[in-house]
């Protein structure tokens, strides 16, 4: 008679074996779930991007330059949430458009989005590189950035009273007495040089802004100037004078000569003094279109700047300002024709600037009538 194996059931395997299939069929409920719900929020790519080795060269190349002290990363559907769905625009540029937005423990927060024909993926980096070394009063602060591929934006602190042209062209509309307007307008004109002098001398690599302008000045609730937009920002050695560029580098009107004219001088710091000194003459109600043509086809400045900056002459009936206004008026006016003189050579450095604007109107000399573009 043969003997059959006796079968014995363990009620304690039985029960260790169901509680582990039961831990597996969780599992990968769960995962069909979270599967199920990034296709539908258009999070999951078919492409599969978590099983690709391959890495975006250019977002690498940003980690490698500041690694620990990158800025914090946003994915787009976080730039989505803070900002309501883009539904609050504060301004455009050639560079993209700005968004109000809010983050929970940050506050209200400013989101540009690039535009992706406008902005190359070089500009991008360029940009974020330029200012996360930076922290200065007068620099404006990046909180973040987004990098996904083509869609790009920059986090920074939101300036409540928006870029320096809307006050220029408002202020007006401000109901402030015209000696606070003067008062402002000079307190920002030294701001923005105090900007300038930390991005040339204040940082362990200089930073060329290359694009300083109205637009690109930002104004906090005390009217405090902040230098923004650093898409055409160049980096150099701090030893370096000078810089080698690609093209031309700047907005019409605010250009330094050197930049188109290279027989001109080279392109250096001196070529942001160029076009601060724009900038101010701009403040005061000096276009660009006021610029004049002479019959040899040289471009120079309106001769009745000089002419009505002499001792002898009431600037306050011409520009309508009183006795200690005229004094802010007339300092801004002669430091920024030092800053727009032909050759970069004749310029001041930036920290002079500001030693011009703090001291006395008596020791300040007329510089000489600057030519603006060389004779064609």
């Amino acid at each position: 008679m043969s003997m059959l194996p006796v079968i014995r059931f363990d009620p304690v395997m039985e029960k260790k074996t169901a509680g582990v299939l039961a831990i597996i069929g969780a599992s990968i409920f769960a995962i069909v779930i979270i599967f199920i719900l990034k296709i539908k929020t258009g999070v999951f790519s078919w492409k599969f991007p978590l099983f690709k080795n391959e890495k975006d060269p250019d977002i690498e190349k940003l980690m490698g330059i500041h690694g620990s002290l990158v800025p914090r990363r946003y994915q787009y559907i976080d730039l989505k949430k803070m900002t309501d769905s883009f539904s609050e625009k504060l301004g455009q540029g050639g560079f993209g458009a700005v968004y109000k937005g809010e983050i929970r423990d940050v506050g209200l927060v400013a989101v540009k989005i690039l535009t992706e024909s406008k902005s190359s993926p070089e500009e991008f980096i360029n940009e974020v590189v330029s200012i996360s070394r930076t922290s200065h009063v007068n620099v404006i602060t990046l909180l973040g950035f987004c990098y996904e591929r083509k869609k790009r934006a920059l986090v920074f602190e939101y300036m409540p009273n928006g870029s320096l042209d809307k006050f220029m062209y408002s202020r007006k509309a401000l109901n402030m007495s015209s000696s606070l307007e003067w008062k402002i307008l000079y307190q920002i004109a030294i701001g923005i040089a105090r900007g300038l002098e930390y991005l040339h001398r204040g940082c362990n690599t200089r930073i060329l802004h290359f694009d300083i302008k109205p637009q690109n000045i930002l104004l906090d609730q005390d009217f405090i100037p902040k230098i923004s937009d650093f898409g055409l920002a160049k980096l150099c050695h701090r030893q370096d004078s000078a810089v080698s560029t690609l093209g031309m580098r700047g907005t019409v009107g605010f250009i330094a000569p050197e930049v188109v004219f290279r027989n001109l001088g080279r392109i250096s710091h001196k070529s942001d003094v160029y076009s601060y000194g724009m900038l101010i003459l701009e403040m005061l109600g000096f276009r660009n279109s006021d610029i004049i043509v002479s019959n040899n086809n040289d471009m120079y400045f309106p001769e009745w700047i000089y002419g009505n900056l002499e001792p002898s002459k009431d600037l306050k009936l011409l520009m309508n300002v009183s006795e200690e206004e005229e004094v802010l008026v007339r300092k801004m006016i002669i430091v920024s024709l030092w800053c727009i003189q032909t050759s970069p050579s004749d310029r001041p450095p930036i920290v002079k600037v500001i030693e011009m604007l703090e001291g006395s109107l008596g020791s300040l000399q007329m510089p000489p009538k600057p030519i603006l573009y060389p004779p064609t």
